[in-house]
């Protein structure tokens, strides 16, 4: 008996990594040797304090059931003085934070909570997947906007505005963005907020990226009334090295959290409280983990850019971020086509820039998230690349 999927399930495909992934590792199983540049999964170790605080907690008893779908005070409090410190920005723990398993479990829970069937949402081109296909999921309808080089990536608002957004429930904005590593600014994210107010949008901010090869983080938080309309997300991930331990946070007024609580408290049972306490004490890292962390991938950045010389690529004009986004040669017809060439003619996986809209037709994505004796290797393998 076959039993029909939903057509839910029919709005959205397999996502790219998922099915490029099982191709790469077909091809390792037939013995060919991949070099994997595509991914943005940390391999750096987490802090040592952060594990230490793991081994201790799971030892003791009484922190092994069900947790708080709010997530311990501890962590919220952490969450709290993480953003004071760096940010700038004063955070009620209590009712303005709300610990996920992940930001990426987030953009799902904030497009339950607020979309309904036929809403429309502002969706960056090129931006990330996962923006578009939990609008879709949701019942929504994405509505792109145009993030082109020429504007360094960022929002034209004049051009958005000539569209109509009597529809529109919440706009997609990320920055540090990826994957193009373009840069946020002060002003900004004023003009998303003021853009929000006037248009009665919600603006979700997706701020993984902040400390990554980036000297001034800041939050969109920061603005004077962004509470009003805009929920920001965060995570350990990246800026943590904890990809794999699935601890994010959502940020902003205490009426949207709740309304994200309502949908979340009815999908998960909280995160188990020995990770909290992890998440805690990597929450306390100093100025000097950060500038360790980003010693490594300025010198990763380096061999990227020689990689991107190596296949005639053009550097952007700003970066930040744990990605190299690259422009590929006019005679080239699309990213894509290029990408299969370095991987099936040389054995490196690099991201084609299509995967996260149409505006990346035209680049490649490196990841630096490779050593570096992987990274020059993969450089030597591409210096006798060819583009015919």
């Amino acid at each position: 008996m076959h039993v029909k999927p939903s057509s839910r399930i029919e709005k959205v495909s397999e996502y790219y990594f998922s099915k490029k992934l099982k191709e790469i590792d077909q091809m390792r199983a037939n013995g060919v040797k991949i070099i994997n540049l595509g991914i943005g999964n940390p391999d750096l170790q987490p802090a040592s304090e952060m594990i230490e605080k793991l081994c201790e907690t799971s030892q003791k008893s009484g922190v092994h059931g069900y947790q708080s779908y709010i997530g311990t005070t501890t962590l919220r409090q952490s969450f709290a003085d993480f953003y004071q410190r760096y940010y700038g920005v004063d955070l009620d723990p209590a009712n303005e934070i709300l610990p996920l398993t992940g930001s990426k479990e987030g953009i799902m829970h904030i497009s339950m909570a607020f979309l309904d069937e036929g809403d429309e949402v502002l969706i960056p081109n090129p931006g990330y997947p996962t923006y578009s296909a939990a609008t879709k999921l949701a019942g929504g309808i994405p509505v792109e906007y145009n993030l082109l080089e020429e504007n360094d990536f960022h929002p034209n608002f004049e051009e958005i505005e000539k569209q109509d957004l009597s529809k529109v429930k919440l706009m997609w904005v990320n920055y540090p963005h990826m994957p193009t590593g373009a840069q946020a600014s002060q002003y900004l994210f004023e003009k998303l907020v003021q853009f929000g107010k006037k248009h009665k949008i919600l603006i979700c901010h997706d701020n993984p990226y902040s400390f990554i090869l980036n000297s001034k983080p800041i939050s969109m938080l920061s603005v004077d009334g962004a509470k009003d309309v805009v929920l920001e997300l965060n995570s350990l991930s990246k800026s943590h090295n904890m990809a794999g331990w699935r601890i994010g946070m959502l940020a902003g007024k205490s009426e949207h959290i709740g309304a994200v609580l309502t949908f979340k408290s009815n999908m998960d049972s909280g995160m188990a409280q020995p990770i909290q306490m992890a998440a805690s004490a990597a929450l306390t890292a100093k100025q000097e983990w950060f500038d360790l962390l980003n010693t490594e991938y300025s010198k990763r950045l380096t061999i990227a850019k020689e990689i991107a010389s190596n296949i005639e690529c053009q550097l952007p004009r700003q970066h930040s971020g744990m990605f190299l986004w690259i422009k590929i040669p006019d005679n080239i017809e699309n990213a894509e086509i290029m990408a299969d060439k370095i991987l099936y003619q040389k054995g490196v996986f690099i991201t084609p820039g299509s995967v996260f809209g149409s505006n990346g037709n035209r680049f490649l994505r490196i990841s630096l998230c490779a050593d570096e004796p992987t990274l020059k290797e993969a450089a030597n393998i591409l210096s006798t690349f060819e583009l015919d």
